[in-house]
């Protein structure tokens, strides 16, 4: 058996995985680790009831490195919170089940993790659709697939894209250096010891304002272009409306706690939706506010067209016609869900229970 400092803990929350659960773990289990070097996989399971329980205790008992670890949270900060109080190795890795890991994902983690000194380490957040789902396929039984593997790259190619992300670091996939934030992360144990673990009261955005507290403490977060993934977006309009409208409403509580935004393209859908409101509503009396909507609603528009052209030039035409109902749903779920939290923030002073439910 490894000795705790040659032993690495992976941290994977889930909940109804069912389709995902196996694959990640031979992948996982595939993962080409330096000599020495031995793992501990901590799957923290959210009371699911679709069957990735029993899958995953199969796994377990067919492989003593696995290990389901109960989360009756059901969300994701008490999933790696309870992965956490388990963990035995010296340094932790965060995996996802919808994300494809290169062969040499943890050993990129640890080199990183050694030659930077860092708090916490990761590589960038590269979204790519399902190459599973049928391009050329004919109709009948098989074009809803089609459609929604197109609508998937869409998703993909807008995630990637600073038109939409706002020149985030964590989506660019040739930077080297540090980061406000980082996708998953590899964390020294002593990270943990000395800032605590994820925050419970947050059913997302706990990376984020975990990141935030090492940056404000004066740690490093640091990102490294050879640390490979593929993250799998949604695949619908609906699904990725809801899941940026629960980034949006869990952010204000990150910058509640914190009193300030990790960056200030955090605060611009929010602002946009609630002028957009505003002018709505003062429209209805001054016919002059009716000039300033148009306005900007315009400039939004030619905002969306420049974007969705410089989006399908390099992502494929044929995404052309998906991309501007794809950016609208970045924007205005995020937007709609920042105000709302915000309005629970000033007014209810507490999340609401209907945000607490994960959306996939």
């Amino acid at each position: 058996m490894s000795s705790p400092a040659r032993r690495v803990s992976v941290i994977a929350p889930c909940r109804n995985e069912r389709e995902h659960v196996l694959a990640f773990c031979d992948a996982v289990a595939a993962q080409r680790l330096p000599n020495g070097v031995a793992i501990e996989v901590l799957v923290a399971d959210g009371q699911s009831d679709d069957g990735t329980r029993e899958l995953l205790d199969a796994r377990c008992a067919a492989d003593a490195r696995f290990v389901r670890v109960d989360n009756p949270g059901r969300i994701v900060s008490t999933g790696l919170n309870r992965c956490l109080e388990r963990a035995r190795g010296a340094v932790i890795v965060r995996m996802d089940l919808h994300s494809v890991y290169e062969g040499d994902y943890i050993a990129q983690c640890l080199a990183a993790l050694e030659r930077s000194g860092a708090a916490n380490v990761g590589g960038p957040w590269r979204a790519e659709g399902d190459a599973s789902m049928p391009h050329h396929a004919p109709g009948g039984a098989t074009q809803r697939d089609r459609s929604r593997g197109a609508t998937q790259r869409a998703i993909a190619a807008a995630f990637q894209s600073r038109w939409v992300a706002g020149g985030a670091r964590s989506r660019d996939l040739g930077y080297e250096g540090p980061v406000d934030t980082v996708y998953l992360g590899c964390w020294p144990r002593e990270t943990f010891d000395r800032y605590g673990g994820f925050d419970e009261t947050l059913a997302r955005n706990q990376d984020d304002e975990h990141n935030l507290r090492l940056v404000r403490a004066g740690a490093t977060v640091w990102q490294s272009a050879l640390i490979r993934s593929r993250y799998r977006p949604r695949a619908s309009l609906a699904q990725l409306f809801a899941q940026q409208r629960q980034y949006g409403y869990w952010k204000a509580f990150v910058m509640k706690k914190h009193g300030r935004a990790a960056s200030l393209r955090q605060l611009v859908p929010g602002a946009f939706v609630a002028a957009l409101g505003a002018l709505a509503a003062a429209s209805l009396a001054w016919p002059v506010a009716r000039v300033g909507l148009l306005a900007l609603l315009g400039a939004y528009a030619l905002y969306v067209a420049a974007a969705t052209l410089a989006i399908a030039r390099s992502a494929g035409l044929s995404l052309l016609p998906r991309l501007p109902l794809v950016i609208a749903a970045y924007h205005f779920g995020y937007g709609l869900g920042s105000l709302r939290g915000w309005v629970d923030v000033l007014v209810r002073g507490a999340p609401s229970p209907a945000f607490g439910v994960l959306t996939r």
